[in-house]
């Protein structure tokens, strides 16, 4: 019997030990390797510059192991993980995070209230459908909240039935994803009635090979809010 999505066996023991191999697998054969190793240790130079940019409560959306949400703890800022595998929920919560077992698409609390959401990790792929996922974190956050998400480091827009693997023949069902760049992203942000100004004034920054978009909800004349100073950061 096939284990449920983000459930298998083959992700819940990648998390418990901290490493891979894992990947997401197309029906056919093509592999998305997945950063296990780099998803449970501590933050980066890349996930430092998104923790940064963090404001007011965060609602951090597939936290998987809880890197992310442990961080922001540390630093004072009221933060929830939240993400449909039960180990990423207790490995985020022995860290000292709070964490709940949800999908983005269940009831939430705060929803209409958060600060900040985060979509990191490719987690822009949920659901397999960006405008839909965009759509709902929109509603999740407060009237100026910000959306901090990475992107695809290529110009792609793709989606496809996924299986997680470990590269052997365990894997769990297959579930819809998508991978997207920085220039689809901003197209369906558009179309689920994000702000998107000209796009050399959006804020995106690459480092370390991981490319990052801010997005801010459009007021109800339809001018984007202002956000924070943008910082700059090294580029590859």
């Amino acid at each position: 019997m096939t284990a449920p999505a983000w459930q298998a066996d083959p992700y819940a023991e990648a998390l418990r030990t901290g490493r891979g191999p894992l990947y997401l697998r197309r029906a056919d054969g093509w592999l998305l390797p997945l950063e296990v190793e780099r998803w449970c240790g501590a933050p980066d130079a890349a996930d430092l510059t998104v923790l940064r940019r963090c404001r007011g409560t965060v609602l951090d959306i597939g936290c998987g192991p809880g890197r992310l949400v442990a961080a922001l703890a540390e630093l004072g800022r009221p933060t929830l993980g939240i993400d449909v595998s039960p180990e990423a929920v207790e490995r985020t919560v022995r860290l000292g995070g709070s964490a709940l077992r949800r999908s983005v698409f269940d009831p939430l609390p705060r929803e209409g209230s958060w600060g900040t959401a985060l979509l990191i990790d490719g987690n822009i792929g949920i659901g397999g459908d960006p405008r839909a996922l965009l759509e709902r974190v929109a509603s999740l956050l407060a009237p100026d909240g910000v959306l901090l998400a990475e992107t695809a480091a290529q110009d792609v827009d793709e989606r496809a039935q996924v299986h997680v693997c470990d590269g052997g023949r365990a894997q769990g069902a297959a579930f819809p994803w998508a991978r997207v760049g920085a220039p689809a992203l901003l197209r369906h942000a558009r179309e689920a009635g994000w702000a998107t100004p000209p796009e050399h004034r959006v804020d995106r920054w690459a480092v370390g090979g991981r490319a990052f978009v801010a997005l801010r909800r459009a007021s109800r004349t339809g001018v984007p809010v202002p956000g924070p100073p943008r910082r700059r950061e090294p580029q590859d």
